[in-house]
């Protein structure tokens, strides 16, 4: 009996034991962070949504740590979108597994109740840091949070989102007015500050939280024209993020690093737009950080192709509808491939201002070139190729005015135009503000 009683013992000290010893340290692993911007509606062009789900289920098959995240400006900007007010864009990105986006400016073009509507459909969560509502009605957004913190193992990484200040004059400034008056903003005071200092405050609170790494999901802008709420001045006025993925401008950025407030290098990573490329950011289990861009793969995710296709059909009828014929192209390009219509005068910038001041009768037109936003090839035209056109759904609108006034609005919208429309490969003096004109002559 008593050797029973002492085997029993030594057995339940041995469960002490095992249970008090420390538990091994999870490692981390690599963490792959696939991410998308300006898409606007090209989900079936360049690095397709189905090169991109085909990259990412590949990288899945080896690695456990993988993310997809997208710097906004998805639901409009193409037919798929504009005709079913952004549902269809969200449906695919649904279909994608996207994890994280934050808002671009064109997010907003349906309005607020639209805009609501479609990330309560949305399956991925959405951050917005700088997004304020100051009215005393329902804050419609209230459960958008500043940050989100993931965790990959032992490694946190939080995410911050962050929407250019120029929204509200870059969407339509009376989505963000309530009884006439501003109810929505987004930390534009004091020349870009309150943006620096609203950021710097969040970053801070997370580095609090744990976080081991801080990205940035900014839809800013790299350009000298979005200064001062531009990516590079976000970096150089703060500390403690560790990348900024970047949208708005459509740059194509590989990896640059930029010193930040502290002299410490942060990397920044843009995309371009309509999926020139889809953005890879690697974390490494040694901490190490590098960022690719991928322009194309070789295989296709047969399911995303597929609910693309059924989108396109459901909309065929619509779209296919004959509206003319055309001799020769009309076209938004330039002899070098860029995008003239943003920075000099094309022949559809013409044709269709031309068309605005036939339709308002009036003595003159103008129509900011980077609303032109596609080509017409010659052949028959249906009403497809107009909505790629003009795909943002905006509002004619006359008026009377001075020559004076006139005046100044011309000289406004040629205030980034350069003798150079393309220096190194890249272009030059591009401005969405460039005035197509109908009706007078400038120089």
């Amino acid at each position: 009996m008593r050797s029973i009683k002492t085997l029993l013992m030594i057995m339940l000290a041995l469960l002490m034991l095992i249970g008090c010893a420390p538990v091994p340290k999870e490692e981390p692993k690599d963490i792959y962070i696939f991410y998308t911007s300006d898409v606007h509606c090209g989900i079936d062009e360049n690095m397709s949504f189905p090169k991109l789900k085909a990259l990412i289920e590949d990288t899945k098959a080896e690695n456990e740590n993988v993310m997809l995240v997208d710097m906004g400006d998805f639901v409009q900007g193409g037919t798929l979108g504009s005709l079913s007010k952004g549902e269809i864009i969200i449906d695919m990105m649904n279909e994608m597994e996207y994890d994280l986006v934050t808002i671009g400016n064109h997010e907003f073009d349906f309005g607020m109740d639209r805009l609501k509507e479609l990330l309560d459909k949305a399956s991925f969560e959405t951050v917005a840091t700088n997004f304020k509502y100051t009215g005393n009605k329902e804050n419609r957004f209230a459960d958008i949070p500043e940050y989100v913190i993931k965790e990959f193992g032992p490694v946190k990484v939080a995410f911050l989102g962050i929407l250019t200040p120029t929204t509200i004059t870059a969407s339509t400034p009376s989505r963000f007015q309530e009884d006439g008056k501003y109810v929505y903003d987004f930390c534009s005071g004091n020349d870009g500050e309150e943006l620096f200092s609203k950021i710097q405050s969040v970053v801070d609170e997370v580095r609090k939280k744990g976080a081991n790494y801080v990205i940035a999901l900014a839809h800013l802008g790299s350009e000298i024209f979005n200064h001062p709420y531009d990516s590079i001045s976000l970096i150089s006025h703060t500390s403690g993020i560790d990348v900024v993925l970047d949208g708005h401008s459509h740059s194509e950025i590989i990896g640059d690093t930029y010193p930040n407030a502290k002299g410490e290098d942060v990397i920044l990573s843009s995309v371009g737009t309509k999926m020139q490329n889809a953005g890879e950011l690697i974390i490494e289990k040694d901490g190490t950080i590098s960022t690719v861009l991928v322009a194309d793969y070789e295989k296709e995710d047969e399911k995303i192709v597929s609910a693309i296709a059924k989108a396109q059909e459901s909309m065929n009828d619509i779209l296919s509808i004959e509206v003319g014929e055309l001799p020769f192209d009309l076209t938004i390009l330039g002899e070098d491939g860029y995008r003239k219509v943003r920075n000099r005068e094309t022949n559809i910038a013409d044709f269709t201002t031309d068309a605005v001041r036939f339709m308002m009768n009036t003595d003159v037109a103008i129509l900011g070139g980077g609303g032109i936003r596609d080509s017409i090839s010659a052949g028959v035209v249906t009403y497809g190729d107009l909505l790629s056109v003009f795909p943002f759904s905006n509002v004619l609108v006359s008026c009377r005015c001075t020559g004076q006034q006139i005046i100044d609005a011309l000289e406004c919208g040629s205030q980034r135009v350069e003798k150079l429309a393309v220096f190194d490969d890249r272009p030059v003096g591009e401005f969405g503000g460039f005035l197509q004109v109908s009706g007078l002559k400038y120089t």
